[in-house]
């Protein structure tokens, strides 16, 4: 009988602890190899062309790049390798957007050991874990589509309301929660004023909300920004 292919897996997590226990448990695996833990969401992005995970289990809230844009760059870059994103904030919109950043599962952080091994052996074969259901490729795009259209509201878009934000809207977000103006933000960018208003109407649209304060506690509280990154240049 055949051997079991061992699985690579790169741990992306900033709480040592946590990423500790992430890898005393799948060391526990005979056919699990934990080739590297990362703290950092642009290393990660760097690292990962190198390490050639096979999966990676990614935290949302990082230095650098968050989980979902440190995932969206991995997946650009390297088709092959599956990403479960891990997080401490839990709802349907938080996993329709790792969903489209390119995530294979999305498990809050209190997930059990068993669900999670089980998770990243079929990330590992190419398929996606959702609500705990193993689904191809074909299955997802149905899901994803019978859900949008549930959760759409008042004759919107749902592709529209649930679609991730582009990388310049989420650095936009970035400066948001830090108190910069649009005209500050057009500075340190190098754009036009206009262009980071129109932005931040892209910004509100997608998040459902009605202006930049909500947009911010919204980003801090899914992880999308550190709250130690707001005051880092205060």
């Amino acid at each position: 009988m055949a051997e079991k292919r061992t699985i690579r897996i790169l741990i992306v997590e900033d709480h040592p602890l946590f990423g500790q226990g992430l890898r005393r448990v799948l060391e526990l695996e005979p056919d699990f190899t934990v080739v590297g833990e990362i703290a950092d969401g642009q290393v990660a992005v760097d690292k990962a062309p190198q390490l050639k995970p096979d999966v990676i289990l990614m935290d949302i809230n990082l230095p650098s790049l968050n989980g979902l844009q440190a995932t969206r760059l991995i997946k650009t870059n390297n088709e092959t390798i599956a990403v479960i994103v891990l997080t401490a904030y839990h709802d349907d919109e938080q996993l329709f957007h790792a969903l489209r950043a390119g995530a294979a599962a999305y498990f809050p952080k209190d997930v059990m050991p068993s669900e999670l091994v089980t998770a990243v052996r079929a990330a590992a074969a190419g398929n996606f874990v959702i609500e705990d259901i193993i689904m191809g490729r074909p299955q997802v795009a149905q899901w994803i589509r019978k859900h949008f259209e549930e959760l759409a509201v008042f004759g919107e878009s749902a592709d529209e309301m649930f679609v991730p934000l582009s990388p310049r809207e989420m650095e936009i977000l970035q400066y948001i929660t830090r108190g910069a103006s649009n005209k500050e933000i057009a500075r340190e960018l190098g754009i036009s004023r206009q262009t980071v208003k129109n932005h931040m109407s892209s910004i509100l649209r997608k998040l459902a909300v009605n202006d930049r304060t909500q947009a911010a506690v919204l980003a801090l509280r899914r992880g999308w920004v550190r709250l130690q990154d707001t005051t880092a240049d205060a």
